[in-house]
């Protein structure tokens, strides 16, 4: 499959408590997958733009399911089987209600020993974009560097970058974070970061203190990349886009479970970015698809369809 998205890093077992508690006393658990590189995959697959994913699995049954469940999606995946480490696996569990917990045992992984040699340059040089986050270069050196061969072809081949921050505090410090989000926001032609996300690399650059997002998107987007997205979750979205700024509202809906949901915002914009649509309907569909994922469970089950999109339209809410 060429002339899709190509993205990189790792997907895990996701192991998630069936009911609020401690997980020592939880007892029940569903298994599935999750990994914020490949759920934007699946998102991007259902919304009808090709995509694969580039990883490392171990030699086991969750590895097995990793690429059995993706593939069922429509993704595209190349991964290299390391018989040397097992598959990565986090457990989700709610100690309340609405407040989850997620517990990662990710060092030594499969997923952590991605190296520059498991890129194939004839895939990223054939895409139509690179997608990137912050959390694979966290994983180890191999793996940055894997990141840093893959953004040195597309860029080599003329490929668009896209970069997600999605700093994870469970695997760096955001003092040690920064600077390399700010060197790969650099690289970038599109950036997405949180709130938080985007404030954690403008603090670095000297412009002192900046709150509002389409400042923080503006500071960012004189890094380079031309398109910066700061993702303000019930508050929609603001974004600097070729130099035009552009605020658009969130979808009022009452979320059942937001994790996944900027992982969909990603995959509805870069489909639409891909279908050449303006930038306010790239943003119109990334928060719509951002707001869907937040109203079933699980990381990546609940992306929506194009169909699915048109479900949050006002209007008669039953189907006959």
């Amino acid at each position: 499959m060429s002339g899709g998205v190509v993205t990189l890093g790792e997907t895990m077992g996701l192991f998630t408590a069936t009911a609020p508690g401690s997980l020592a006393q939880v007892r029940d658990f569903t298994l599935g997958i999750g990994g914020a590189e490949s759920n934007v995959a699946i998102g991007l697959a259902r919304l009808g733009t090709a995509s694969t994913w580039v990883g490392r699995v171990g030699a086991d049954e969750i590895g097995d399911r990793v690429r059995r469940e993706l593939r069922a999606e429509g993704v595209d995946v190349r991964a290299t089987v390391d018989a040397a480490a097992p598959t990565a696996v986090m457990v989700k569990s709610h100690r309340v209600a609405h407040h989850t917990a997620v517990l990662y045992h990710r060092a030594g992984s499969a997923g952590s020993r991605l190296s520059p040699d498991d890129i194939d340059a004839d895939l990223v040089q054939g895409a139509a974009l690179l997608h990137v986050t912050g959390i694979t270069p966290a994983l180890s050196t191999t793996a940055a560097a894997a990141v840093d061969r893959a953004l040195t072809l597309a860029a080599e081949a003329g490929v668009p970058i896209s970069f997600d921050v999605n700093h994870r505090s469970a695997l760096w410090r955001a003092a040690d974070a920064a600077e390399v989000y700010r060197s790969l926001a650099a690289r970038a032609d599109l950036v997405f970061a949180g709130e938080d996300e985007a404030r954690m690399l403008v603090d670095g650059i000297g412009e002192g203190a900046v709150d509002e997002p389409l400042r923080l998107a503006a500071v960012i987007a004189a890094l380079g990349p031309a398109q910066v997205i700061v993702k303000l979750g019930a508050e929609g979205c603001a974004a600097v886009i070729d130099g035009s700024e552009l605020r658009v509202a969130a979808i009022p809906i009452t979320p059942l479970d937001t994790v996944g949901a900027g992982d969909a915002f990603v995959a509805g914009y870069l489909h639409e970015l891909l279908a050449g649509s303006a930038p306010a309907a790239r943003l119109d569909t990334a928060v719509r698809a951002g707001a869907f994922a937040c109203l079933g469970p699980g990381d990546w089950e609940s992306l929506p369809t194009r169909s699915d999109l048109a479900l949050l339209d006002p209007g008669d809410p039953v189907r006959r």
